[in-house]
């Protein structure tokens, strides 16, 4: 006779089924890219359009009208390098928190890791992400750029950083989304703010010389800072031309010793709650739904 714990129906795992079920995972990114593009004649090409675009308007708005051109060494790649992490945010967070109640029928029908679906959210954000990365990467070798190992560690620490964040985030508010449709709504808003929550139309010293040095500190608690200014450590200060000195003048500061560190603990810790309250949420999905 079995004596094993019991369960509360309907709770799993927790990410340690998404590591178990990673056959299904490929199934879930497969389906959710060939429904989204569905009667789509560009298809996996809006990846390129959508970015582009919003790109030309901001590059128009900010570089050319507010002469953030004339300003900033190579702006085109300051600008797009801060919109493709922020982009990918974006739609990770804002279908993840979806994914649950969008999923509803499947969910209500049979039983499987509950985390697949926000999870798969992510990834197939990812798939997204990749095309705007060989865009960007195409454009700072045209422009000079060399890259050496500090460049790519901040690259990878960069997108892991907003990756974990936006699973967390994920987690949470898609399983809060089943109980309280309000939830959709506050990620929205939460979205809207993103784009300026962080350096990526901006320059982070502009926060410092308006608000000062402890709005500046407070700023930098935001993992997504630390990410789009990790991004504009690898591809665009090594396009720049400048020497060591303006680097470091350019920088903010502590960004490697301090607040990456801080970044990835807050991502992290992000991560674990949202994984918590899913678990404590998920046993009466199909019930809600």
């Amino acid at each position: 006779m079995s004596t094993g714990e019991l369960v509360t129906p309907g709770a799993g795992g927790g990410l340690r089924d998404v590591l178990r079920s990673r056959y299904l995972l490929k199934l879930l990114v497969a389906k959710e890219l060939k429904v989204r593009y569905r009667g789509s004649v560009l298809g996996l090409l809006w990846s390129y359009v959508k970015p582009g675009v919003q790109f030309l308007v901001f590059w128009f708005a900010l570089g050319v009208f507010l002469g953030l051109n004339e300003s900033t060494p190579n702006f085109p790649i300051y600008l797009f390098s801060g919109i493709i992490l922020i982009n990918f945010f974006s739609e990770a967070l804002g279908n993840a928190s979806r994914s649950i109640v969008g999923n509803g029928g499947l969910i209500k029908k049979i039983y499987l890791p509950r985390q697949l679906f926000p999870v798969a959210s992510v990834w197939v954000s990812a798939v997204h992400f990749l095309p705007q990365l060989l865009i960007l990467l195409a454009a700072a070798l045209f422009t000079g750029w060399r890259p050496g190992l500090s460049e790519m560690a901040a690259a990878i620490v960069g997108f892991t950083i907003v990756a974990l964040l936006a699973t967390g985030l994920g987690l949470f508010f898609g399983a809060v989304n089943v109980y309280f449709r309000d939830s959709e709504n506050f990620v929205d808003m939460l979205l809207m703010i993103a784009t300026w929550a962080s350096p990526v139309l901006y320059h982070w010293q502009m926060v410092r010389d308006s608000l000062g040095s402890t709005a500046l500190t407070i700023y930098q608690m935001n993992p997504l800072t630390t990410a789009v200014e990790l991004f504009h450590h690898a591809f665009w200060i090594p396009t720049t031309g400048w020497d060591e000195a303006r680097i470091i003048a350019e920088t903010p500061p502590s960004l490697i010793m301090l607040w990456t560190p801080v970044a990835l603990a807050t991502s992290v810790l992000v991560l674990v709650l949202g994984q918590f309250t899913f678990r404590r949420l998920e046993g009466r999905f199909a019930q809600e739904l």
